[in-house]
């Protein structure tokens, strides 16, 4: 073997894309990049501009609102839990949770709790805990001879600022100054 029979490993080595040598080579012209002018340069984001015009996302009207703290549940009727019973994949005369309904796929992710609703037809008798049920669905439960137990929202922990943490600046001033108005008003009182 020579020098000059030294080959890499077949795949090992790509060839770069030639751009811009004569419209023959297929990339040519504008070299991939299709248009010319600002479109072709790099950083630019012109996603719904215009020319100035005000854009159609914000001519349009805006309605409804976003509640961000709006609370999301995972929907069970009680028609799916009874075709669950009847695929065997929960057992009747058990308790039942959002684990146990996790576990029988009638839910994806318990999310802030299941929410029990009356579609369907329940005839196995039950015991079902979850966050939320409709007077519907309990009734239909304790008609098959079930229960039903709310258990209702978990309270989210209470906030308790610096907990262990040396008190700031602002928090010591604060603290200083709502002793001297306690003192004062004690004074004037």
């Amino acid at each position: 073997m020579k020098l000059n029979e030294l080959k890499g490993q077949p795949g090992s080595h790509k060839r770069s894309k030639r751009l811009g040598r004569g419209i023959g080579s297929g990339k040519g012209k504008t070299s991939g990049k299709g248009v010319k002018g600002q479109k072709a340069r790099s950083g630019i984001a012109i996603h719904g501009f215009e020319g100035g015009q005000m854009p159609l996302h914000m001519r349009m009207p805006k309605r409804g609102f976003n509640n961000i703290f709006a609370r999301e549940f995972s929907i069970v009727n009680v028609g799916d839990v009874q075709q669950a019973i009847d695929a065997g994949r929960l057992k009747a005369g058990e308790a039942l949770n959002a684990a146990a309904l996790n576990a029988a796929g009638l839910t994806t992710k318990a999310k802030d709790g299941v929410r029990l609703l009356a579609r369907g037809e329940l005839k196995a008798n039950l015991s079902i805990e979850v966050a939320y049920a409709s007077p519907a669905a309990i009734a239909a439960v304790e008609k098959a001879g079930g229960k039903v137990t709310v258990t209702g929202l978990k309270a989210k922990p209470e906030n308790k600022g610096r907990v262990g943490k040396p008190a700031g600046k602002r928090q010591v001033r604060r603290e200083e100054s709502a002793k001297r108005r306690a003192e004062r008003s004690g004074a004037a009182a």
